[in-house]
């Protein structure tokens, strides 16, 4: 039995390439996207889906907090933080442990991008409120968009996901800089838990992961910006 409701499964867009057999597209986006004032595209970015809250810090499981030794820096954090937590949960990616990508413009390893209380997902402004009153950063907001043509809408899209990431991203195999891994689009209102499928939307790009399922024996902690040669 989950301690808590884990963050719920973000469907791709139709147009999104960089699916696997295990995900879920969202065909019919449009009716959602649609009936939406306003969206935000926010940068997707390559680490772990971890949540803080009053009962610990959890992956993606809800099951039992997480023990692993790169969520180590995010669990001495929540110690200082978890008597002040309350009702809230805050969701983040946590980027301690390099995935696919490396970024060279890290200032936190824990970036928020979401944050739920009891059975609402809070508004984009009450998540930027809240993690800068618990001092982490959120994921980069990259547009805020008034969804009114499908087509533009989608080009939008497609231009963000060819630029380099905010924090600088480069490809773990070659060595060489790379397009951002993706974009999260979310409706800036708050919206009830269980209308998440129809409030939050993805797009990967196509060969993303370049790890395996053993990665975690040989992962490596990313450095922060001031950890690397200033030219």
């Amino acid at each position: 039995m989950s301690i808590s409701r884990k963050y719920g499964r973000t469907y791709h867009y139709p147009f999104s390439p960089g699916t696997t057999s295990d995900d879920r597209i969202h065909r019919d986006y449009w009716s959602d996207v649609s009936r939406l004032k306003m969206i935000v595209h926010t940068e997707k970015l390559d680490g772990e889906n971890n949540c803080l809250s009053r009962h610990g810090v959890f992956a993606r499981s809800h099951a039992a907090p997480t023990v692993s030794a790169w969520t180590k820096e995010i669990r001495q954090r929540w110690e200082l933080i978890k008597d002040d937590l309350g009702d809230i949960e805050i969701f983040g990616e946590n980027l301690y442990a390099i995935h696919s990508i490396e970024y060279r413009k890290l200032e936190h390893h824990y970036y928020v991008f979401a944050i739920r209380i009891h059975d609402t997902w809070l508004s984009w402004d009450e998540v930027k409120f809240y993690a800068g009153m618990f001092d982490f950063p959120t994921v980069p907001e990259l547009k805020i968009v008034q969804p009114d043509q499908e087509t533009v809408f989608r080009e939008d899209i497609l231009t963000l996901t060819q630029q380099r990431s905010v924090l600088d991203s480069q490809d773990i195999v070659s060595g060489e800089s790379c397009t951002c891994e993706g974009i999260v689009s979310r409706n800036t209102n708050e919206y009830a838990v269980d209308d998440f499928m129809h409030n939050v939307f993805k797009y990967v790009r196509k060969g993303h992961v370049k790890t395996d399922e053993h990665w975690t024996r040989h992962w490596r902690r990313a450095k922060l910006l001031w950890e690397y040669p200033q030219v």
